[in-house]
């Protein structure tokens, strides 16, 4: 209340005193008219008489002219008319004129001097007068006067009512805009204000509820937002504290986000970090309505993995510029500060042409190596024009690298994938005192299946200029150093697990990647359950059933998505029983659709859907609802909470986070994982049913097994899937890494000018 009245009160004397400012000039130019208008109408009023009283001079008629003084007397605030003889006596007068005006030597020396009309403003007898003269002739000699008296007392009443109306409206226009004023000050200043107060007490005070605090217009936008920024931050700070100090009770080793900082600050030593990938962390495009730039973080676990640790070192991601709207958000070097909400590290966009993209990307990368690595009969594709892209890309990136790492002594290099199997060479050739890691997110076929590759000692000798590489199991790493033992001339290290080439040692590491595990909130709103929030999915779908299965993948041929969609098949024939019951939720997202292989595959699984469904459909139920598009994280979480069972049957997968999504979900610790033996997370999530995909009726048991499974195996199981994947979270696997990496010393001669590759 101080404080609006402090605001108020200066704003109300302002309207005032303007508003007095403003009657005073209204008074003064109303009185000035008013005068004014008088003069006029006297000046007009003595010219109309001074012949006609002249004419009665000449007759020498008393009488007549007294008549005609006295006529002329009854005017609206005329107060009567005097003629006079030059010596100033009353030759006529109006008898309402007070008797001192019987003699009037007031404007004589003004006429007389002045041979003209003359009038002023005066007072007689307690009235208040104007008097204007004018000369008279008679026989071309001065005569005499005519003297015209008005009553000057309706001006003065005139004059009081425009200073009240002008008063009264000062007083109105100061109390509606003061109090306009407050109103506004109260709604859009000390109310948002004093929201914002008890929101950052409550912050303070730690309660578990805080309450957001909405934006209240476009001058509290940017101070919401750093409010919110820093109310996220504290909420971050404490509840890492709270675990920190869990953990410490517990004597547990449990990697956090802020464990993951203080780590890297001690090992980095202040060195900044280079990360580089063909998926960038930050995407900007243009809003199809307005043509607006928004951003959008792609849903991918490498981003997920990745951002941590570039926000803990203030690092540099290096990466593919892929958005529409990418080169309007970027400066004058391709930089820009990411993520956009809360700037933490830099981005450099690398911009390729149409057909790098196509040669790099679509050609040798998936149409080449992907189906190489992942055993899935899908027969690699290897073109030498793809091969020259891929050459030409890899050093484009490497270039863009090195110019990030101008003037940094001892630069730290994480590249991420297949993409860039040719880029640790490149760069470790240009800056031998770099340290340089790839880590290899898909699988590591035998020896025998990678020799299919035309390129594949280019390939080895290129992943073999790293001092790292990470797998993210042992037996990739087995199958990577078998392969270099038969492709190149180089001594491989078993006892070490490490290739010695030309002098240069690299190491080859299982690091098993993971998600940011966290104890979320109540998985449901009050008042809901698994229950309820199933009821809801269904609703949404269209579909009457009870039991929920649900699978999340990109649609691609290596998910054995097809295979599931056959075991769900055989399930149903087995077990009639569930037939209007149970109801499997595929979350497809349309993948690399540029690529033939991928938009027959998407084909193929619609027509295996709606075979299956055309065979069992009743009323409002159906088997399978395929979902052929991409979906938010919170989406995806609504289902996998809601889910009786979740199935990952990857044919051949280097990990499949969809796994650790699944279990990292279920703090109700209910629902069962069903998963393919050929997924890296199968070597980690043992509790789940592990399933051969290709085996048609051993899925099928999976999943009756799944949905048969009493509460407390499925509580028991879910227990020590979330353990594992509590304490190997992706927090946990960035810090092996960057650990094992800085601790490789580097013997690097001097730094030499390498020649760069056209």
């Amino acid at each position: 209340m101080r404080t609006t009245t402090k605001m108020a009160l200066p704003l109300a004397l302002s309207v005032a005193a303007i508003s007095l400012l403003f009657a005073g000039y209204q008074v003064r130019t109303e009185k000035r008219n008013l005068d004014h208008d008088l003069v006029h109408r006297a000046e007009n009023l003595g010219e109309s008489l001074k012949e006609t009283v002249e004419h009665l001079l000449e007759q020498n008629s008393s009488r007549s002219l007294q008549r005609f003084v006295e006529r002329y007397g009854q005017r609206e605030h005329l107060k009567g008319l005097a003629v006079y003889a030059e010596d100033g006596k009353a030759l006529a007068i109006t008898a309402g004129l007070p008797p001192q005006l019987k003699s009037d030597p007031r404007a004589v020396s003004k006429i007389t001097t002045n041979a003209a009309g003359a009038g002023e403003f005066f007072q007689e007898a307690g009235l208040q007068l104007y008097v204007y003269e004018l000369p008279l002739e008679r026989n071309g000699k001065a005569a005499g006067t005519i003297a015209i008296y008005y009553d000057t007392s309706y001006i003065d009443s005139r004059i009081t009512y425009t200073l009240r109306d002008s008063l009264l409206n000062a007083l109105v226009q100061t109390v509606l805009i003061t109090g306009l004023a407050l109103l506004l000050v109260r709604w859009n200043l000390t109310g948002p204000l004093n929201r914002t107060a008890k929101w950052l007490r409550t912050l303070r005070t730690g309660s578990q509820t805080i309450p957001l605090v909405p934006p209240q217009g476009e001058i509290f936008d940017q101070l919401h937002r750093e409010v919110t920024h820093l109310a996220q931050d504290l909420n971050a700070a404490r509840a890492t504290a709270e675990q920190e100090a869990r953990l410490r009770d517990t004597h547990s080793s449990l990697w956090t986000a802020e464990r993951l900082r203080v780590s890297l600050r001690s090992k980095l030593q202040d060195k900044p970090l280079f990360v580089v990938s063909n998926r960038e962390p930050c995407m900007h495009v243009y809003n199809e309505k307005d043509h607006s730039i928004g951003y959008i973080v792609p849903a991918s676990g490498l981003v997920t993995a990745l951002q941590p640790v570039l926000i803990a070192c203030d690092g540099t991601w290096v990466a593919h510029g892929s958005g529409n709207a990418d080169r309007e958000a970027v400066d004058e070097h391709d930089h820009l500060r990411v993520p956009p909400d809360h700037p933490s590290y830099t981005l450099r966009r690398v911009w390729l042409t149409e057909e790098e993209e196509k040669g790099y990307y679509e050609g040798f990368s998936n149409e080449g190596l992907w189906p190489l690595c992942h055993i899935a009969h899908t027969r690699p594709t290897f073109r030498p024009e793809d091969w020259l892209r891929y050459q030409q890309v890899n050093r484009k990136f490497a270039d863009a690298i090195l110019e990030e790492m101008e003037g940094t002594d001892s630069p730290i290099l994480l590249a991420q994938d297949y993409h860039f199997a040719l880029l640790p060479r490149m760069v470790k050739e240009a800056r031998p005192d770099a340290r340089v890691a790839i880590f290899w997110h898909i699988p590591w076929p035998n020896r025998e299946v990678f020799g299919i590759c035309p390129w594949q000692r280019d390939l080895l000798d290129g992943l073999l200029g790293a001092d790292l590489i990470g797998f993210h199991v042992q037996s990739h790493c087995n199958n990577f150093l078998e392969t270099v033992d038969s492709g190149v001339e180089a001594l491989t290290e078993w006892d070490h697990f490490a290739v010695n080439r030309q002098g240069h040692v690299t190491r080859v590491r299982p690091y098993p990647i993971s998600v940011a595990f966290s104890d979320p909130a109540p998985a449901f709103p009050e008042g809901s359950s698994v229950g309820k929030e199933r009821a809801g999915l269904f609703a949404e779908l269209g579909v009457e059933a009870s039991l929920l299965g649900v699978g999340v993948d990109r649609v691609d041929y290596t998910k054995g998505i097809i295979e599931r969609f056959r075991g769900i098949e055989l399930f149903l024939e087995q077990h009639p029983a569930y037939l209007r019951r149970f109801t499997f939720v595929e979350m497809g997202a349309p993948s690399r659709t540029d690529i033939d292989r991928y938009r027959r595959f998407l084909e193929e699984v619609s027509a295996e859907a709606d075979r299956i469904n055309a065979r069992f459909q009743a009323g409002h139920w159906k088997p399978i609802v395929f979902l052929k598009k991409h979906h938010s994280h919170e989406e995806i979480s609504r289902y996998y909470r809601a889910a009786s069972l979740c199935m990952v049957t990857s044919l051949h997968d280097g990990m499949n986070l969809v796994a650790k999504e699944f279990v990292a979900s279920r703090d109700d610790e209910r629902g069962v994982l069903i998963l393919s033996t050929f997924a890296g997370a199968a070597h980690e999530l043992s509790d789940a049913l592990l399933v051969n995909p290709y085996d048609v009726e051993q899925v099928a048991d999976a999943i009756h097994r799944a949905i048969e499974m009493p509460e407390d195996q499925q509580s028991l199981r879910m227990q020590r899937m979330r353990q594992i994947v509590r304490e190997h979270n992706i927090y946990r696997w960035a810090a092996n890494l960057l650990s094992d990496l800085t601790e490789i010393r580097i013997d690097a001669p001097e730094r030499s000018d390498v020649p760069q590759m056209p």
